[in-house]
């Protein structure tokens, strides 16, 4: 069996390999496509370097335009090249789905996307104009099929990653608080993102809850786990703190301890104060309470006001169907609105935990590893 997989950034290279791994316990399989270090691991030499394709917006995109079109032309070529059984495009829909349409056009390869659009929450007609090149989809959330069905393609919901991640227990939480001197003290986690724009706009806003917060609890304590690329910009909006948090850096560590040290905070943190995204559900895996804030820019703010079609942007709100996670999105990215909920949630964190527990169910906790499930639904549309 020939398989050719698409991924375009990390979160789609951990996907592809699991999916990989599914895939070859099931079938004898050759693969083909753009990997990145995890796919490779999984056995697949990649046509070019995954991160040419880890381009996020209009600004870093246009420079870059002649030569993601001609990566799109190869990988175009490479599919039709190889004839695979099936092509399975793996989230990153700019250059995916313009992949799928030029071998689409060319010939009849079964077409997989996996991680369906978020059309539930804006844009609807995405899931019309990805069923003109994709066959099938594998969706992350249970309550996603219904959209691509009625769109014309087959959806099936394979689980979340986030259900097979490992999480700490209650010893490794408590080591962690003895090996960084917190002791008891209530302890604060603050989740300002990944990207450079949104934490330069949330640090501010969280810095100045943690401050309205300590004048009730002075013996709070705060830890930032960082990401490399903006560890620096959070070093910088901290140094004035008058209590200086804990900053957990991933530079000068190896991967492995660094993600040990961050599922241990995680456990440990009595509330997590964090921005909107994905984050939300490995709180919720690790049953750490939480308020979600975001801002953007102006005119972002006025653009997705007026598109978004569901009342919470909070993963966990949206699986379990409650709205128990407090969220200030845009102009209620406030401190005097989020301090008062994070101190609510902190006194009385037992009304999100059965939502969690909820939401752990419903995205797989408990069923086959989600790349196993994934790769049965592909053997599926293939048989079927």
């Amino acid at each position: 069996m020939k398989v050719f997989v698409i991924a375009g950034e990390a979160s789609g290279d951990r996907l592809g390999a699991a999916l990989m791994a599914g895939l070859k316990s099931l079938r004898t399989v050759a693969f083909q496509g753009v990997a990145g270090p995890m796919m490779q691991a999984e056995g697949m030499q990649s046509l070019f370097p995954m991160e040419e394709l880890s381009v996020m917006g209009l600004a870093e995109i246009l420079p870059k335009y002649r030569q993601l079109k001609r990566r799109i032309d190869q990988t175009a070529q490479a599919v039709l090249a190889a004839k695979p059984d099936v092509l399975i495009t793996i989230d990153s829909p700019d250059f995916s789905l313009r992949v799928a349409r030029r071998v689409k056009a060319a010939s009849d390869i079964r077409t997989v996307h996996y991680v369906a659009p978020t059309v539930w929450a804006w844009r609807p007609g995405r899931a019309a104009k990805m069923a003109q090149v994709i066959d099938q989809v594998l969706a992350l959330f249970p309550f996603e099929p219904p959209f691509m069905q009625a769109a014309g393609m087959r959806c099936d919901f394979v689980g979340h990653p986030v259900v097979s991640e490992p999480v700490a227990d209650a010893a490794e939480a408590q080591a962690f608080r003895a090996a960084q001197g917190l002791g008891d003290a209530p302890l604060l986690l603050l989740l300002p993102g990944s990207r450079r724009g949104e934490v330069g706009r949330l640090m501010p806003v969280f810095g100045d809850v943690c401050a309205r917060l300590r004048r009730d609890q002075p013996g709070l304590r705060v830890v930032i786990p960082a990401v490399t690329h903006v560890a620096d910009m959070i070093g910088q909006a901290t140094a004035a703190w008058p209590d200086k948090p804990l900053i957990l850096d991933p530079r000068g560590v190896d991967a492995a301890t660094f993600a040990a040290h961050k599922r241990a905070a995680f456990a440990a943190a009595d509330v997590a104060l964090a921005a909107s995204g994905t984050v939300s559900l490995e709180l919720a895996a690790s049953g750490t309470p939480m308020v979600i804030a975001y801002d953007m820019t102006w005119l972002s703010r006025q653009i997705i006001s007026r598109m978004l079609l569901v009342d919470t942007v909070t993963l966990v709100n949206l699986v379990s169907d409650t709205r128990v996670v407090p969220e200030f999105i845009g102009s209620k990215c406030r401190p005097d609105l989020i301090a008062p909920a994070v101190r609510d949630v902190l006194a009385a964190p037992e009304a999100q935990r059965a939502a969690m527990e909820l939401t752990m169910e419903r995205l797989g906790r408990g069923q086959a590893a989600p790349g196993l499930r994934a790769a049965t639904a592909v053997l599926s549309g293939l048989d079927g």
